[in-house]
């Protein structure tokens, strides 16, 4: 059943805790294998407290809260994010997400994704189809 899509109304939180294995998996998934991801010591070496996760995996996270909300990959028209924040293995990742407007069978939805205090991803927007 898909979510309440009036405007003001605040969609169900994703939430999701990155494992220490995820930057590796993601590199291999996506090719993108820079050594902030993947290798602990290059990434303390640079200034970062760890190996970091990939901008895109953090917005597949707010991709998928807004296809889970909506009820299928399919309904996701449209997404817009701002990368912003670092985001650590092994914390919790929580996607908000709330519906800005409806019109014409399409809800624009503000998003963002949290790890605590840090907005690791903000200005999100997207638009879903509703039936």
């Amino acid at each position: 059943m898909a979510a309440n899509y009036e405007p003001g109304a605040a969609l169900p939180e994703l939430k999701v805790t990155p494992d220490r294995f995820v930057t590796v998996r993601y590199a291999g998934a996506s090719g993108d294998f820079n050594p902030i991801h993947i290798d602990e010591a290059f990434a303390t070496s640079v200034g970062l407290p760890g190996r970091i996760l990939h901008g895109l995996w953090s917005m597949a996270q707010v991709a998928r809260a807004q296809t889970e909300a909506a009820g299928g990959p399919e309904k996701l028209k449209r997404l817009s994010v701002q990368f912003r924040g670092m985001g650590v293995l092994e914390q919790e990742v929580v996607v908000a997400s709330t519906v800005r407007s409806v019109e014409d069978g399409v809800a624009v939805v503000d998003c963002e994704a949290r790890q605590g205090e840090t907005r690791i991803v903000r200005n999100g927007e997207a638009e879903i189809a509703l039936d």
